[in-house]
């Protein structure tokens, strides 16, 4: 007993001093248990982003090397997080991005997918050399501090959104482009049960609520064969069980390395590469600010700790992801369940980075949640990140009306990067024909003009 306890100090203190824990008022176990609830609760991107960037790398057996790839672009970008930025935040190739991929680039323009990634891979480099730059800080800075608290909101309506589509409580209609839906089924019923689970367990201040409601969602799907998987099929499936193993691993050789960056650089591919850079940034910068402000890491004037490193983590995991063969790869806002779980220093990170690397080996267990389950928990996040919203005088319009677009155009429009966009091109204008030309950041007159340029689709038919 005597010569274990040191050990076991030693190995402790010296976590303790890398992430810095104890500074931070946290603590391993609680570190581990939020890296496994923000693993949850985006362990879906294993499993969606082939299947989306399938539709254009479309070769014979692509969809299980994109999976491998999917998993190691996030293993490398989350653990990168957890040792340079030393922050609780995961990072994965990116919804959206993704779809931008493969529906605008490529099956749209009709770019190789090889251009395509390393159109990816010139953004990304382009991102790490902003961050590690004075022009990174330059540019957050010019965002106001109430349209930083607004887009925390805006997140969390978001993720609100997403979790209401995933959790069957929404559905698209042709007449109001939204509308409630189908409750006849037993799923959504699960959902809403699981949410209440969830909101009782964090009223009552139990540590681990939103894990211990994933995880009982899912037994009770698993338990009683409710159909709430969908393998690939159109319609949804019961549990199909572990029939063929929990362990399986197929290499990436037709991807890694494919991308033709030479082809990237041709003229008419300049527009794509700065799309994904300018959706990149502001994805990142949004999600970053919501997640730091969650997390209590964003100071009273909006500043974000490491921020050169989060920001530098991004672009490096991006091209890294280029070269893998996967499109954009950021940080993803899902990290909020483990920020919730109490997750406040890499080692959070290091925790997701880990099962992200298990996950391709043992893919069929990340398989086995279902996606009411993290739906569930989304929704219950989102509540939890509306709190930015009280920090916005509401009673003044030109800070008021920005940030109610910022908070209503992310969900609206499923684009944190457009409902920033819109925001500041608001904010911008609203603030000069007000009279308050003069308190307008010169860098917000740049980023109004490029918005409006490239929304407008001139950017694409300059260089396009």
């Amino acid at each position: 007993m005597a010569t274990e306890t040191p050990t076991e100090s030693v190995g402790s203190s010296g976590l303790d001093r890398f992430f810095h824990i104890s500074e931070r008022g946290s603590d391993v176990g609680t570190e581990v248990r939020a890296g496994i609830t923000t693993f949850l609760a985006m362990a879906y991107i294993i499993f969606v982003n082939p299947a989306i960037l399938s539709n254009a790398i479309d070769f014979d057996g692509a969809f299980p090397q994109l999976l491998t790839v999917t998993a190691l672009a996030a293993a490398f970008g989350t653990l990168l997080m957890a040792l340079w930025a030393k922050l609780p935040f995961a990072l994965a190739p990116g919804m959206g991005l993704n779809a931008y991929f493969t529906f605008t680039v490529v099956l749209g323009l009709g770019i190789a997918w090889e251009t395509a990634l390393g159109a990816v891979f010139v953004s990304g480099i382009l991102f790490a050399i902003i961050a590690l730059t004075g022009l990174r800080e330059y540019v957050l800075n010019a965002i106001p501090l109430h349209l930083k608290h607004a887009i925390t909101a805006g997140i969390g309506a978001f993720l609100a959104i997403i979790g209401f589509v995933g959790a069957g409580f929404l559905q698209d209609s042709g007449a109001t482009f939204v509308t409630v839906g189908d409750f006849t089924g037993p799923l959504p019923w699960v959902a809403l049960g699981g949410l209440v689970v969830t909101g009782v367990l964090l009223a009552r201040k139990m540590k681990g609520a939103i894990l211990i409601g994933i995880l009982a969602i899912t037994a009770f799907v698993m338990i009683f064969g409710l159909e709430a998987y969908n393998y690939g099929g159109e319609a949804l499936e019961s549990f199909a069980g572990f029939n063929d193993g929990i362990f399986g691993f197929t290499a990436p050789s037709d991807l890694i390395g494919a991308m033709d960056i030479g082809a990237a650089l041709g003229l008419g591919v300049i527009s794509v590469v700065f799309t994904f850079l300018f959706v990149d940034f502001f994805d990142t910068a949004g999600t970053l600010i919501g997640l730091a402000e969650k997390s209590g890491m964003l100071d009273e004037e909006g500043n974000i700790e490491a921020p050169r490193a989060a920001f530098a983590t991004d672009g490096t995991a991006t091209s890294v992801g280029a070269f893998l063969g996967t499109s954009s790869t950021t940080t993803y806002i899902e990290s909020a369940a483990g920020v919730e779980e109490g997750g406040k220093t890499g080692l959070t990170s290091l925790v997701v980075a880990g099962l992200f690397i298990l996950a391709i080996f043992v893919s069929p267990l990340a398989q086995a949640v279902p996606g009411i389950a993290t739906s569930a928990a989304l929704i219950i996040i989102g509540a939890m990140m509306m709190t930015g919203a009280t920090k916005v005088d509401w009673s003044d319009y030109t800070k008021s009306i920005p940030a109610f677009i910022a908070i209503v155009g992310m969900p609206f429009t499923y684009s944190i990067t457009f409902g920033i966009s819109l925001a500041l091109v608001a904010h911008t204008l609203i603030m000069a024909l007000s009279g308050k030309i003069k308190e307008i950041h010169p860098v917000l007159w740049i980023l109004t003009i490029l918005i409006i340029l490239l929304e407008a689709g001139f950017i694409d038919r300059w260089f396009g």
